[in-house]
Order: C-alpha cells, then structure tokens, then sequence
C-alpha cells in the first residue's frame, strides 16, 4: 500500500507541470476564441488542422519509415464524407443543379461529429484497399504508387457528378468557427499519438523504420504493423479533411492536388522525421509563415513599385528562408527528441553553462 502510495506520489510530482501547461493552455484557447477577430481566427484553425495531417503522416513516413504521399486523397476523403452528410437537405437541389444527388444520399442528414467520424473511417477504408498492394514497396516506389492513388481519387471525385457534384464542388457546408472543435480534436489525436509511439505498437513502428530485417527477425509482423500504422494515418488523416471542409464551407476537387501533401511533407521535414513536438511547431511555423510574407505578393510592398514584388515572390523568399533553416538544422528544428521538460532543462543548463563561460573568458580578458 505504502509501495502504491509513493509511486502514485512520484507520478503526481513527476507531472504537475504538464497539467498546469494543459489547463494554461485551455484558458489560452479560451481567451483567443472570444477575442481575436475572424481572420486570426480562421488562421489558428488551419494550424490546428495542419498539426493533426501532419501528425497522421509523420506517423506513417516519420516513426514508421514508410515514404508515403497519399495525404491529399485521404483528406479528400474525409472532406467529401463531411460535405455530402452534413449539407442542409432543403440546399441540396440548388447545389446539385446539373445533375441530382443519388437518391440513397439525398435524404441523409448527419451531425458534424458523426459525419467527421464517418470521413475518417472512409480514409481508413481507403487506405485498407490501397495499402494492400502498395505496402508490400519500399521507398520511392511507394511513395509513387500512393501518389498514383491520391490523383486517382480526386479523378474520381471530379467525375462522380451525382454523389460530390463532379468539378463544381460542394458549397453550404456548415461551417465551424470556433476555436475548441479543431483545438479540442488536435490536444485528443495528440494524445493518442503519443500513447501510440510510447506503446509496443511504437516501438514495433520505429524497429521497422530502423531496420526491416532485423525487425522482421525479432518477431515483428511487418506487413500487419506496416498496415496499422497507415489506416491510423488515414484515419487522421480524414479527420483533418473533415475539419478542413467545415472550416472552408465548401470543397471542390481543386483543392486536393498533390501539392497539397507536399506541404504536410515540408512541415514534418521541418519540424523533424520521428519528432510529435517538432511537427507541432513546424505546422504552425509553415502555416502563419506563409500568411505573415503575403504582403510581398502586393504590387507596393514597402510602399515601392518595383517589378519584383509580385505574386510568386512570398513563395520564394519563404522556400530561402526554409532552406537555411535546414542548412542548419539538418535533421529538422527537434530531429528526432521531443520538446519535454527534461529536453528543456538540459537545454537551459548548456545555454546557461556557455554564458558562464563566456563571462569568465571576459572578466579574465579584461584583467
């Protein structure tokens, strides 16, 4: 009893800090919903949806080591499921103008949450049907074929005029503009991810991501652990492209490139192959940076009209800025550690060692 009492004691010690962060940043989420304006507002909310797409394929390319870039289908996925269920009844005949919805479909109404449940086990179906073929390569070959299939879905949704209204897309989506529903879903998929990677089901995945061989020789049933490991992502996956879909109000095929992936790629590259709080900061360092260097798209940044400045040119100082932080972060801004308490004492303790140090070299120079 006295044993329980005192492990029960050291996990309470051990984790105070995290729960005051949590109830710190709850309140924080609080104060910003009800007084930022819309368009802070809509921003946060597209980080918080970049975090959970990020999330999903960190977990496939990062911790498990398979280079998949299928993130825009599964996100269209999840987008459509959500855009076809919760889309008013009465709005539908003005919407499906050219050709009327399926009848199974057309009077089917669900609630946001069980729409947004339903994308994402969509995705994870999906990704049942695709992986099964594909996850039996490796490397860039994957990586072509889940490709192949994210285009080959959007195709799809750009044809099937009757159930996603084909090129025209779906508009009238309920819309979410609240800061707890992305947030509140983005601190539960962190957590799960997390309780993931820390379970033997993570470490199953980073044996695979180290060495296939060796991981296959120890008992790990590679195509089994391989496969969980994608239908979770995709199921994320769908989840954010739910999200994305209720936050926009509408969703047509265009948005759903391939270019879409790359951006979640360049976030999880950023932030750190293998790392849940460098694709975390990543998301939003991406995110608002992007918006921040929008200004150089105007004509008269700087209040100077000089040919230079025009759309096209935010991109491009944003891609330099990206590669000098990789030139000095070559393995992204965590690399491979997570942002915890002992990670951010040890780094105070070497930044606060250099600084003594270097003030002795000072005092004893000017003596």
């Amino acid at each position: 009893m006295k044993e329980t009492q005192n492990n029960i004691g050291a996990y309470l010690k051990l984790h105070w800090k995290t729960a005051v962060f949590l109830v710190v940043l709850l309140i924080g989420i609080g104060l910003a919903d009800n007084f930022v304006d819309s368009y802070v507002r809509r921003l946060l909310n597209l980080c918080a949806i970049y975090v959970i797409v990020s999330l999903a394929m960190n977990l496939v390319n990062g911790f498990t080591g398979q280079f998949s870039l299928g993130q825009a289908g599964f996100m269209a996925i999840g987008a459509y499921t959500v855009a076809v269920f919760t889309v008013p009844i009465e709005s539908r005949a003005a919407i499906f103008y050219l050709e009327p919805m399926v009848p199974f479909l057309a009077n089917i109404e669900l609630p946001f949450i069980v729409a947004l449940i339903l994308g994402g086990l969509a995705s994870a179906v999906a990704a049942f049907f695709i992986g099964s073929p594909c996850l039996r390569l490796r490397g860039d070959y994957l990586a072509i074929a889940t490709l192949g299939f994210s285009e080959i879905i959007r195709i799809i949704f750009t044809n099937t005029q009757s159930i996603t209204n084909g090129a025209l897309g779906i508009k009238s989506i309920p819309t979410i503009s609240s800061l707890w529903w992305t947030y509140g879903i983005a601190i539960i998929i962190i957590i799960a991810t997390i309780l993931l990677i820390n379970s033997t089901y993570g470490r199953a995945f980073k044996s695979i991501r180290e060495d296939e061989i060796a991981a296959e020789a120890m008992g790990v049933a590679l195509f089994k652990t391989k496969m969980t490991s994608f239908l979770i992502g995709a199921f994320f996956t769908g989840i954010g492209g739910g999200l994305f879909a209720a936050l926009l109000g509408t969703v047509d095929p265009k948005q759903f490139y391939f270019i879409l992936t790359y951006n979640f790629l360049l976030i999880i590259v950023l932030g750190g192959m293998g790392s849940i709080s460098g694709t975390i900061i990543a998301s939003f360092v991406v995110t608002l940076g992007q918006e921040a260097l929008r200004f150089l798209d105007e004509p008269m940044a700087f209040g100077l009209d000089l040919p230079i400045f025009r759309p096209g040119l935010r991109m491009v100082v944003f891609s330099f800025l990206l590669m000098v932080i990789v030139l000095f972060y070559r393995k992204g801004l965590m690399g491979t550690n997570e942002l915890t308490w002992d990670f951010i004492a040890e780094k105070y303790r070497v930044i606060k060692k250099k600084l003594s140090k270097k003030k002795t070299s000072t005092e004893g120079g000017g003596n």
